[in-house]
């Protein structure tokens, strides 16, 4: 297979943006989310998570800073309105206000070399730069391949490159390990349920957010009983979505686990990241999806360690 499939840059249309404007956007989100927006920085971006009271993840964001004013939130399209709406009750007296800008930005993905030339130097995840006109986001690699995200205001000119497949670039994302949210998987996980401590997408040092307890219970009291894992089906002729139950042979009864986000992979076969009881993925036993008959499932590589102490 020649890896020019994996060059170039593709309009990324499953992606939409939520504007947080005002004097106290980013305290505001500070006391929203995840990670640490309060000390966001014009050199970077921040992976970070809305959960519920329960812990349970709504939509997930790659934040940047743009006016000392102004924090985008790049999300899954799904999610932008109603998480605009649940974010909006919380406001109250902040001088904050919450918008659907999707319409008015353009959203790039970038990978293999058009992503090295757009980043450069910065090409640690999470940091980011000014390109052309927008700003690049160095994201998690896909197996060995470099990708950057690419914002910027509507009716700026695109960075020249050669095209990259949707298809691809999706394949992609599954294989960094890092998930998006999307909604049929909204409310299912904790934020260690996705590994969003091992990359970045939580600060155990910031103030409360909503579900903060839970997240912090799950991570300092005992061990992590479920965590996202690739996986590899070398075979589904019905595909594979977000939401479909993971089994394994010890129980045929009860899924270990669910579907977060699945794509066709180049070589054949899909692609798969799954969250699922840390047991099953211990040597012995088979995994497959949708049924405890269903395609299986092979065990891969995560492309990052593990965060096993805060």
């Amino acid at each position: 297979m020649q890896s020019t499939i994996f060059e170039g840059t593709v309009p990324l249309t499953h992606l939409g943006v939520i504007r947080v404007q005002g004097a106290d956007a980013a305290s505001f989100l500070q006391g929203q989310l995840t990670n640490d927006i309060a000390l966001l920085r014009d050199d970077e971006a921040r992976l970070a998570a809305y959960l519920s009271a329960k812990g349970r993840m709504q939509a997930t964001f790659v934040a940047i800073r743009t006016a000392p004013e102004e924090v985008l939130l790049a999300t899954h399209r799904d999610l932008v309105a109603p998480t605009v709406k649940r974010l909006s009750m919380f406001v109250l007296r902040a001088k904050a206000r919450l918008t659907d800008a999707t319409a008015e930005y353009l959203l790039l993905g970038a990978m293999g070399e058009a992503a090295a030339r757009m980043l450069g130097a910065a090409a640690i995840p999470w940091r980011r730069q000014e390109v052309g006109g927008g700003q690049a986001i160095a994201l998690h690699p896909a197996a060995g391949h470099p990708r950057a995200l690419w914002i910027a205001p509507a009716g700026t000119p695109l960075p020249e490159s050669a095209p990259l497949s949707p298809a691809v670039w999706l394949w992609g994302e599954v294989r960094s390990g890092v998930a998006t949210l999307s909604a049929p998987v909204v409310d299912a996980f904790v934020p260690q349920m996705l590994n969003y401590e091992s990359v970045g997408g939580v600060s155990f040092k910031k103030g409360c957010y909503p579900g903060q307890e839970v997240v912090a219970r799950s991570q300092f009291r005992g061990t992590l009983k479920r965590r996202a894992y690739l996986v590899h089906a070398a075979a589904a002729p019905e595909g594979i979505t977000a939401g479909d139950a993971v089994f394994h042979t010890s129980d045929a009864e009860q899924p270990t686990g669910t579907v977060v986000q699945a794509a066709p992979a180049p070589e054949g076969g899909w692609d798969v990241l799954v969250s699922m009881q840390v047991a099953s993925a211990q040597p012995g036993g088979t995994l497959s999806v949708r049924a405890p008959d269903g395609p299986r499932l092979q065990l891969l590589d995560l492309p990052y360690e593990l965060a096993q102490d805060i």
